[in-house]
């Protein structure tokens, strides 16, 4: 489609040269409260697009009426909104009771089967071929089944951004889900990773000293940074250091003995299944020394006295408001802004009251500068398509992920890097390409939580299998010679207690069998119904129709004018009553290329 390159390469160059500040309107770094008579459609809208998905029309006019201290308070304090939740997860039932706990690695399992003839809750066969085979299945199911699970957490989560009555408990459960980053991958228990996501939604707008707390004893966050390993005589930094340096006061307000010992008095936490649980064998109840205070300290005291610090609110206070307002921000407006976060006992729904009534909150060079990042802007783009649910073609996971940011998977402990990093030449094509496949979406989908492995080895060991192959025979690397395989495959087989590769095949088998599938609808559009409802009678309404119900960054005439003249091109005539019975796919073109450009990309 040349219309898609000629409208990303012109968005890619307006996008890399176009300037994201404004000129100070007076109003940049005032935290005084925006008056009723200053409020307007715009500032409405520009409340919805930072501290919800974005608002449809519906939403902005009601916004538009509340005013702003009525309009805040629906959506931090959910005045007039109900507090009624939607439904639980489904889960597929996939955890069995002998998965806990579940052993680093597949040599680990192996090993622990030989010597105690159970692993995994699988016994090891008493005779026959590969009595270990069993235990390496079980193994890698579960790798699998809670990847697979994973998956459903997010699209459960995603339709919960989409249609919560208080869409700012799941976008701070999204801020928090990249401050207290932790990832599947390593804790390997979609279970923990649920937890924790409830915990964000359940705490997210509450004290932060309880949200830290939760954190800092949270399952997945002890597996994700080894607590398990700390313990007395020999601490593990890993967790102390990630608590001060990431999650509280930033890189360079403590010393490397601070480090030391705050770790020695987080010695002794970890889990037991879903539990938190201290030992009092493995905790080192000694004197210590931190940030200046001393005593006989346990992990709570170090983060009491992490919150005593002016540098923590600070550090929040600010993390907070990149978050929400803008990316620059000078020193004073920090401490500012740390001084009433603290005043206010960290009550972060309280901080976020004060910000989103704020002058500087709706001063220009906060309005339209901030770039969407991949999760917040397929959600909100679906928002103001319409749509009840998260389609699943094209699967949300894979395409958050194509953007940059797959959820429950944050890349380090740092979790996502904000602004300008979720915007290069390929990622704004990518942005393009969701857009493409939610208008025209892809007749050659294959889900991947069916297939997750298509075109890959493991395919080539199931069709092997299929021609009468062993299993030895079968899982041999493909593209080698008789004489390669069989070295390749000698450590692996040669005592034939296990095949590791028919094991990771088996794996998918049994996790696909179990978990149950993403619903695979494709986005329900019928734009054309839409512009026949409203009346549209030129292009040139039809784009400003399209512009102003999508767009937080107004377009300039001359653009308007192209795209009216682009649309006209497409159905042959400027009568859009006339051209109703082939309109939709013209209407869809066309919104393919507004939503490409890089005014899109800003709210």
């Amino acid at each position: 489609m040349h219309y898609m390159k000629s409208a990303l390469a012109i968005g890619i160059l307006a996008f890399t040269t176009a300037s994201l500040s404004y000129a100070d309107a007076g109003w940049v770094g005032d935290l005084s409260p925006i008056s009723a008579d200053e409020w307007s459609q715009q500032t409405a809208s520009h409340l919805l697009e930072r501290a919800a998905f974005g608002g449809n029309q519906k939403e902005v006019m009601l916004f538009t009426k509340l005013g702003p201290n009525k309009a805040v308070k629906r959506l931090v304090r959910f005045k007039g909104v109900s507090r009624k939740d939607g439904p639980d997860f489904d889960h597929s039932g996939v955890f069995d009771a002998g998965l806990d706990p579940f052993p680093p690695s597949r040599p680990a399992t192996t090993e622990l089967a030989r010597t105690s003839g159970e692993a995994l809750g699988v016994k090891v066969k008493e005779s026959g071929n590969r009595p270990i085979q069993p235990v390496a299945n079980k193994f890698f199911y579960w790798l699998r089944a809670s990847r697979l699970e994973t998956d459903r957490v997010s699209y459960w989560w995603a339709n919960r951004m989409l249609n919560s009555p208080r869409p700012l408990e799941e976008k701070m459960a999204l801020f928090w889900h990249g401050h207290f980053a932790t990832n599947e991958d390593k804790v390997r228990d979609y279970r923990k990773m649920l937890m924790q996501l409830q915990l964000f939604q359940r705490e997210g707008l509450g004290d932060f000293r309880t949200l830290l707390l939760g954190a800092a004893q949270d399952p997945a966050m002890l597996a994700f940074l080894d607590a398990g390993i700390n313990v007395k005589g020999a601490p593990n930094e890993n967790f102390a250091r990630e608590i001060m340096e990431m999650f509280t006061m930033g890189v360079g307000h403590y010393s490397e003995t601070d480090i030391r010992e705050a770790a020695r008095a987080f010695t002794g936490w970890n889990f037991e299944g879903l539990d938190f649980q201290v030992s009092e064998v493995l905790h080192d109840d000694a004197e210590k020394v931190f940030l200046g205070q001393r005593g006989n300290f346990d992990g709570v005291d170090i983060i009491d006295i992490i919150l005593e610090q002016d540098v923590t609110a600070q550090y929040i206070a600010a993390k907070l408001y990149r978050y929400f307002v803008r990316q620059d921000l000078d020193a004073s407006l920090q401490a500012r802004l740390g001084s009433r976060l603290k005043a206010l006992d960290y009550n972060i729904a309280a901080y976020l009251e004060m910000l989103f009534l704020s002058r500087d909150f709706y001063a220009p060079a906060s309005i339209g500068t901030r770039i969407k990042g991949p999760v917040e802007l397929v959600v909100s783009t679906y928002h103001k398509a319409g749509f009840l649910e998260v389609p699943g073609v094209p699967d949300f996971n894979l395409t958050t992920e194509a953007l940059g940011q797959r959820l429950m998977h944050p890349p380090t402990v740092a979790g996502w890097s904000q602004g300008r990093s979720w915007i290069t030449p390929s990622l704004l094509f990518e942005r393009g390409n969701f857009v493409l496949d939610m208008v025209f979406p892809d007749i050659a989908f294959i889900p991947p939580d069916r297939y997750p492995m298509y075109g890959s080895p493991i395919v080539t060991v199931h069709k092997r299998l299929k021609q009468g192959m062993d299993i030895t025979n079968a899982t041999k690397p493909p593209g080698k010679d008789n004489a390669m395989m069989a070295a390749s495959n000698l450590l692996a087989d040669r005592d034939e207690a296990f095949n590791t590769r028919y094991a990771s095949y088996r794996g998918w088998q049994m996790a696909i069998e179990r978990v149950k599938p993403i619903p695979r609808h494709t986005a329900r559009l019928n734009l054309s119904q839409e512009v026949m409802q409203a009346n549209l009678k030129s292009p040139q309404e039809v784009v400003s129709y399209f512009v102003e119900r999508f767009l937080s960054v107004p377009l300039d005439p001359e653009t308007l004018k192209m795209l009216a003249a682009f649309l006209e091109k497409e159905i042959g005539t400027n009568d859009i009553e006339g051209a109703q019975s082939y309109l939709e796919e013209p209407l869809r073109v066309l919104l393919h290329v507004i939503l490409s450009r890089p005014e899109y990309q800003l709210g």
